[in-house]
């Protein structure tokens, strides 16, 4: 850190993103990434705005909010599109939190949030998870501040069900309730159904996970058009052009050929149970999970010992040092052959730690 940085962040501790070594190659069942490409629809749209690309990109995303407002049945109005649902969030934290309304989470979910909350001096309240790891929804029955729900959550995949979130979002009129949807498309009912019924709701979700676009930086927010101006007024304040020309043209072709990705997500989901199974014919305990990773510790075999060695192997998974969780590993499902060389190394592993 340099003498020119400021004092007002020289405490923050940065958000830490999964590791992309490039010595070898790795089998990266790490970063919850798609193991399938995006559809041709995607790769020829990219394509063909490449000679473009001196102009500026439309700030309003016209096209492309259309085309969302067709899948998930909402005017184009509910909607805003950013630079990935990490910027959704952000600009969630600015427009709705601040030191009259702090926010509140849980201890263990997306590391993202106190980073936000720190970066932007926003108060917050972190509030344990259960020991099975659930949320405790009375925690946030009524608690009078901002809330962020990660649902399916992470590291852990466990997913709160509709009408507890519909509880949570009742309970708090006064404030706004951020519900984020990355993993939702894994198992789990959106509550985006639920955003003309409560306008202090403010759904966020991302192109990167069940869309496989990733690199792209997609992300989007949808609520009552109230909220939707709150953040545009903070994206016009900040980066007006943040979806580029390539990036606007993919996510169109992407939710024009929406069947491909919901195909790939019930075959993740397929591959999601078989690698349960297998892991606990291992001996492992798995946290049941609505997302497109599984969170899994195995009796006799330290967390990140089991991760050290996976990585000797050449295959990645997220460990996590944090102390109730770090006999845990996070570990991304990817092809049906993917996972079945995960299980071949955890059992020569096992084998060769004699354990």
């Amino acid at each position: 850190m340099s003498k020119y940085f400021t004092n007002r962040l020289s405490n923050l501790v940065p958000y830490t993103p999964g590791e992309q070594p490039q010595d070898k190659q790795y089998i990266k069942l790490n970063t919850n990434e798609s193991p399938f490409p995006p559809s041709g629809g995607v790769l020829k749209a990219v394509s063909g705005e490449v000679g473009k690309l001196q102009l500026y990109s439309d700030p309003e995303c016209t096209a492309l909010r259309e085309q969302m407002a067709k899948v998930y049945n909402i005017e184009p109005e509910w909607i805003v599109m950013n630079n990935g649902s990490d910027e959704t969030l952000n600009f969630a934290f600015l427009a709705f939190a601040d030191e009259k309304s702090p926010l509140v989470f849980p201890d263990i979910t997306y590391g993202f949030y106190p980073v936000f909350a720190e970066i932007n001096h926003i108060p917050y309240t972190e509030i344990p998870l259960s020991a099975d790891f659930s949320v405790n929804i009375d925690d946030y029955i009524g608690v009078n501040k901002t809330v962020i729900i990660a649902n399916p959550n992470a590291p852990t995949g466990k997913y709160v069900p509709l009408c507890d979130i519909e509880k949570i979002v009742k309970s708090n009129p006064d404030n706004v309730v951020i519900v984020d949807e990355a993993y939702i498309d894994f198992g789990g009912e959106s509550a985006v159904n639920l955003v003309k019924k409560y306008p202090n709701l403010f759904v966020t979700g991302t192109f990167s996970k069940s869309r496989s676009m990733a690199g792209v930086r997609l992300g989007f927010g949808i609520a009552n058009p109230a909220l939707i101006k709150d953040i545009n007024t903070i994206r016009y304040s900040t980066n007006p052009y943040n979806i580029n020309r390539l990036t606007a043209k993919a996510g169109i072709a992407a939710l024009e050929e929406q069947n491909y990705y919901t195909e790939n997500c019930k075959t993740i989901i397929q591959n999601r149970e078989w690698t349960k199974a297998e892991l606990e014919k291992l001996g492992f305990t798995v946290i049941p999970s609505k997302a497109n990773f599984v969170f899994a510790k195995s009796a006799g075999l330290d967390g990140e010992k089991l991760y050290l060695a996976l990585k000797e192997k050449g295959v990645l998974v997220r460990h996590f040092t944090k102390t109730r969780i770090k006999d845990y590993n996070r570990i991304t499902i990817g092809t049906k052959q993917q996972m079945e060389i995960l299980i071949e190394k955890i059992k020569e592993i096992k084998e060769e730690l004699n354990v």
